[in-house]
């Protein structure tokens, strides 16, 4: 496994690989998330780790089960956790989400992160690579999977964040109820003024009543450059747009 290392922060490093690798919207979650120190949180489908080592940069949460069905994602999120030299309380588990783990934290945990595959299953052109097939693709798990498995993990009125797509928006706010997770906040991610949205970012709370926060329209680009609350988010700069 070819793998580099990067450097998030003083002292924290991500492990990133071709196959397991990451983007803005790793960030983008992390901060829309409103992570707290006090939070017990799983990210669901980590891959390398990306959302579990940002929350480490501000007053990290309590505790962070970071969850992925693929060896080497859990690997690489290993590899991070040693080549950092600070102490992480990240427990990583190489686990299906739909079954979850011997010993899961079931109606304890604070916070749920995912990441998901974007395509439902039978969009798009699969890739040959399995692993990045099941990053992108609705193969190894769908909305309703996700949905559930962080059902069981939450808290009452515990907090499910996760992004995707905007043509799947309706996909996954019904999914959220049916899981009795209701929608509580939006945020759509524009590349810049005058551009539809590219990415969508929602809050869902478990057995919460309905009532929808549409967030104001985040915008990645003005002019030349990044804005300012892009920017601040997104620390690597351009290159992960």
């Amino acid at each position: 496994m070819s793998v580099q290392f990067e450097l998030l922060q003083a002292g924290l490093y991500v492990c990133r690989s071709d196959t397991h690798t990451f983007g803005t919207d790793a960030f983008l979650l992390t901060g829309f998330s409103q992570y707290r120190a006090k939070d017990r949180v799983c990210d669901l489908g980590t891959g390398c780790g990306i959302i579990p080592l940002l929350m480490q940069r501000i007053a990290p949460p309590k505790e962070i089960f970071a969850v992925d069905i693929q060896p080497q994602a859990i690997a690489q999120l290993r590899l991070a956790i040693e080549k950092s030299d600070r102490s992480l309380g990240i427990h990583p588990i190489c686990a299906d989400l739909k079954e979850l783990w011997e010993g899961a934290p079931i109606g304890k945990l604070d916070l749920v992160t995912c990441n998901p595959p974007y395509k439902s299953e039978g969009a798009g052109i699969l890739s040959h690579d399995s692993a990045k097939q099941i990053a992108r693709h609705e193969v190894a798990c769908d909305m309703g999977d996700i949905c559930r498995s962080a059902a069981r993990l939450l808290k009452y009125h515990g907090r499910l964040c996760l992004c995707c797509r905007p043509e799947r928006l309706c996909d996954v706010m019904c999914a959220m109820r049916t899981a009795g997770i209701e929608p509580k906040r939006l945020r759509l991610v524009c590349k810049s003024h005058g551009s539809a949205p590219w990415l969508f970012l929602i809050e869902g709370k478990k057995g919460a009543q309905p009532f929808l926060q549409i967030e104001p329209n985040l915008f990645m680009r003005s002019g030349e450059g990044m804005t300012a609350e892009a920017a601040q988010l997104c620390h690597f700069g351009e290159e992960y747009l």
